[in-house]
This record gives structure tokens, sequence and C-alpha cells, in this order.
């Protein structure tokens, strides 16, 4: 007698290969596969395909078991759930007592999959319940597997595709009022326990004790009602990210507050890691924020101080490297990451590493290392220096996506690509005019004799950011970062000077404001954007400001203004990087 086994699918890639490899070993040579799938976004169709099943069009699960049942070719109906395994000789074994009662439909009682005290006595529970309930009226569910004859699905015209909930058990009983009815003693189902580990023993008791009551008195139960998904696949399973950042000044946290926004919107799940500002900027933006230690630069006269910056970290070290590691070590066991995405932060490389979860790295640093460009000599202990860091910082991801305005070409495409810098959406819907001062950004406040020249020009207004107070002195007017006084302030400017930051530059360049960049000393990742800078054409490239650089870049404003209109690559949104970030995730998930 053939059999036709029929499984409706929903990106079931990380089980499916069991259960068929479970159905292979049977021995029994008279069966079909089916296999019903609903739009898997994942593996789930291939792999079906390598085992050499039929594949058709699936839905919930009462569309997909009658799209199966509409191309079986077996007499009897074979109905499995994607998460089961069947033990040995369950076909012969299932097969032998459904003919010896002569029934029209039965179903088999559970094992689980995973051991432990709690899931055998819910199991045994469950079917001890289940067969004192069939002694009452015909009662099963899908989990438990259903076998009848293809002539009785066709009779009661198969499954109820209008019910959303409990379609199974409404089927059982259908068949079970023309022919005979039985949970069979001896064939055992192998299921997993996934569902019970997503809501827990005690929410999926009484999601099932609800529903058994309200179908014992036939009345029907919705999914709505019991707050039950079907979808473990995109929503559980495959959408999990941990996303950690650089937490130094505001650039990273700036952008990744887009895309943090960008992929809750998109439906997946985030936890957020970030140090010192960062953390504090994002923490009041969204929830699942954690505060881990991170590494900080000294800064001296607007100038880096390599020792002192590794004298003054090197004292945190050991204590951030156990407490954020045993940190995001136990989020993990628990959250159960499928990606890790760095935006420049290290202790999430070293945890995908350990973890072997797969890393993406996406962050403007990596042209240090990843690009093939020249460089002027008097940079080359710091380009050194900073290519170290990089390499130190993140080892072997995955991918990397490097944020940038300036393109020289990659040492490695297969695995790195540009994209487009992010920009805020604030700035985008900013209208920039020509005003009358000009904006001046700041890394650190270092930098006095900067203040000092800026009060040697009476005659230009400069709204300073950076030195986190709010005063006048004469000329010079300070302020605290506020972001929409820093909007309006941005988009007045006639020009800006900073140093150079790249989420800073990206804006100025955004919104057609030429930049005089005053890179901080020895800091390389701002020299080489610097450089960039003036290469293209957008502003000037200084080591240090006097008042004659600074007479000849106001003279130019016009020249610079022209070019960044004329050649600058400007977006209305940031939708073209955050689809190629989604489609790497995507990559990264499905192909890991």
């Amino acid at each position: 007698m053939k059999i036709s086994i029929i499984i409706p699918t929903y990106n079931e890639e990380e089980f499916l290969p069991n259960l068929l490899t479970s159905i292979q070993r049977q021995g029994f040579d008279d069966m079909e596969v089916i296999i019903a799938d609903a739009h898997s976004a994942d593996k789930t169709v291939e792999i079906a395909e390598s085992f050499g099943c039929k594949v058709v069009p699936g839905g919930l699960p009462a569309t997909g078991r009658n799209n199966g049942a509409a191309v079986a070719e077996g007499e009897l109906l074979l109905f499995l759930d994607a998460d089961s395994v069947l033990t040995n000789n369950y076909i012969s074994s299932a097969i032998e007592e459904f003919e010896l009662h002569n029934l029209g439909i039965a179903i088999t009682q559970i094992v689980p999959l995973e051991k432990g005290f709690i899931n055998q006595i819910s199991h045994e529970l469950a079917n001890y319940l289940t067969k004192q309930i069939s002694h009452i009226k015909p009662h099963g569910a899908g989990c438990y597997g259903i076998l009848t004859y293809k002539s009785l699905h066709e009779k009661v015209g198969g499954f109820d595709e209008t019910i959303d909930f409990g379609e199974d058990t409404d089927y059982i009983e259908r068949i079970g009022k023309i022919s005979r009815f039985k949970v069979l003693d001896n064939p055992r189902l192998l299921i997993s326990t996934r569902r019970l580990e997503e809501e827990g023993l005690k929410d999926i008791s009484i999601k099932y004790a609800k529903s058994t009551a309200k179908q014992l008195v036939g009345k029907k139960v919705t999914l709505e009602e019991l707050d039950y998904s079907f979808e473990h696949g995109v929503n559980i399973k495959k959408n999990r990210i941990f996303y950690s950042l650089c937490g130094e000044g505001l650039g990273h946290a700036i952008r990744s507050a887009v895309v943090i926004e960008y992929l809750i919107n998109e439906g997946f799940d985030l936890i957020v890691f970030a140090s010192d500002r960062a953390y504090q900027y994002l923490s009041n933006k969204f929830e699942n924020v954690y505060e881990i230690g991170g590494f900080n630069t000294v800064y001296e006269d607007n100038r880096v101080r390599n020792k002192k910056t590794f004298v003054y970290n090197m004292k945190d070290v050991p204590s951030d490297l156990k407490n954020n590691i045993n940190k995001m070590y136990k989020l993990a066991r628990k959250f159960k990451p499928d990606l890790i995405i760095s935006d420049f932060e290290f202790y999430a490389n070293l945890l995908s590493h350990i973890l072997r979860i797969p890393l993406l790295s996406i962050d403007n640093m990596h042209v240090i290392t990843e690009a093939k460009y020249d460089s002027p000599n008097r940079y080359t202990k710091d380009k050194i220096f900073a290519e170290a860091v990089v390499h130190a910082f993140i080892q072997k991801a995955d991918r990397t996506l490097i944020y940038s305005y300036f393109y020289p070409p990659l040492k490695n495409q297969d695995t790195t690509k540009y994209v487009y810098p992010i920009i805020r959406d604030e700035i985008f819907a900013l209208k920039p005019r020509n005003g009358k001062h000009v904006l001046v950004y700041q890394t650190s406040d270092s930098n006095k004799q900067l203040i000092e020249l800026l009060k040697n020009n009476p005659e230009q207004e400069f709204i300073v950011y950076g030195f986190h107070k709010d005063e006048r002195d004469e000329n010079v007017l300070f302020r605290s970062f506020q972001e929409e006084q820093l909007f309006n302030d941005f988009k007045d400017a006639k020009c800006v000077i900073s140093n150079g930051g790249f989420s800073l530059i990206t804006e100025a360049l955004q919104l057609g404001k030429p930049v005089l960049s005053i890179p901080v000393n020895k800091q390389y990742e701002q020299i080489l954007n610097a450089m960039f800078l003036e290469r293209l054409g957008y502003g000037e490239h200084h080591d240090q400001i006097n008042q004659t650089i600074l007479d000849n870049f106001m003279k130019n404003i016009e020249v610079y203004k022209k070019n960044i209109s004329e050649n600058y690559h400007k977006n209305s949104d940031n939708k073209e990087t955050l689809e190629t970030l989604k489609e790497t995730i995507n990559e990264l998930m499905y192909n890991n």
C-alpha cells in the first residue's frame, strides 16, 4: 500500500533534514514525500529537492496539507510537522496497527527530541490526556502525526482552510464521525520542544487547555485569541542580531541609530551594545541597549597621545574583557543571535569568533586597510599604527561594508563593498541656505589655539560645538550638543571648520557646505578623510590652522560649493545603503 507523506513548511532548514533523513531510514519502499512550502526565505525548498521530495505551494498548515494531498498518489496520507522525527519502523508499525483495528484515521503518541525531566513528563501527560479525551470524541493535533485514507480526506473536503487554529482537530473529528479513530499504541513520533522553549511550559499549557476545552464543546478558537503564531522561521529563529558599536564620539552612534531603527522596522530582533556617549545616545532612543566598557583616545592640544591612550585603556582592559564578554556571552546563550554586526567595536568581534557566529563589519574605518591609495610620507607612521588598530579591532569579518564618500580601489571585492554614508533623516529634511556664520565642530575640546584664532576675526560669527558649554566669548558662541539646535546652525552656515570626523564631513557635503578640515594630529582616519576631501575639491586639508589658511579658505568657498554641487553624490534617503545592508545580512544568515 503506497503512502504519501505530506509536510507543510515555512523556513524549516534547521529541522527538515532530520525528518527527511528519518523517513529515508524507514526502509519502506512504497512511499512519496510531498513538501508544501509557504514561500520560505531560507534553504527549505533546496533541502527538500535534494532529498527527492515533491514541492508544492503552501501557506497556513490547512492550505499546505490540502495542496499536498491534491497531488498525492498514495492510498494512505500521513501528515507530519517539519520539526518531527520518525522513530525506527514508524511507518510499518503505524500501518500495521491502523489496518489491524480497521481505522479510518489515527494519530500517534509523541516523545520529546530534547531530553530532560520536564520535557518527558509534559509529553507523557499530553499523551495520556489525548488518549483519555479520545474516549469521549475523536481528538488530536497535527504534531502527533495524522494518518488517514486519501478517499476519506476527499470525502470530507480536506482541512477547513477558513479555520486558522485547530483545523487539525476539526479534521480528525469530521473523519472520525464517518470512520473509526484511535490513538495508536506502538509507533512513537519524536517532536521538537521549540514551541515549549519559545513560550514556556505555563503559557503553552494554558493555550492548549483553553483550545481543547472550547473544541470539546464544539466551539472554534482562533490564533488571535491564543496569541499563537506558526512562524518559527523569520520572526523567531532567523532574525536575531547582536549590534555593537564604538562609543567614542557621536558619529558611530548617530549613524547606528538610523541603521538600528531600519532593522527593527524590517522585523529583525536586536540587542545593542555600546559604551560611553554612544550608550547614552542610543539608550534614550531604543530598548535592549546594554552598556559595555570601551576604548577611549587621549587628546592633548589637538593631538592623539598614543602612549597615554595605551596606558589609559590598559588599566581597564582586563576588567572590561571579563565583564563585557561575560555579559555578551550570557545574553547570547539566551538570545541566540544569528549574526553579529560591529561598527568598529572590539568585543563583539571576539564574541563572534568564540561562538562562531557570522560577523558583519560596517564602518568607515576599514577603508584604511581594505583600499589601495597613496598617502604622503609624513603620515607613514600614523598609517601603520592605524592599520594595526583596525586589524586588532576586527579580525576576519565574513563581510565588510565601508561607509565612504571617496572610493579608492578595494583589495578584495568578493567580501568587501563600499556603501554610501548614512545620513540622518533630519539632515535630509533640512533646506540649507547661505547664512553668515561659520559652524565649527570639534572632536575634542583640546584645541585652545583654534578658539584664539577665531576671536582674532571679530567681523566673522563662529558657532562652536564640542567644548561642552553654552556661553559667548566675543564673536564665538559655544553650544553644547543639542540635535535640533545643531541642525538649524548646520543648515544656515556658510561653511564648516572641523577635524576630520567622517559623519560631520558627510553631513556637511550633503548640505553643500565646504569644509576646512584640521584633523586631530596623529588621528589617521581623520587625516585620510581630509586628504580625499581636498583631492575631490570639496574643501581643504591642513595639519594646523592659521590666519592665512583661514583667509584663503574663506576666499575660495564658492569654488568648493560649485565642486560639491556638480560632483558630490547626494542621496534623498538611505534606501540604497540600507537595502545593501539587508541583502548582506540575509546572505550571511542563510548561507551559514
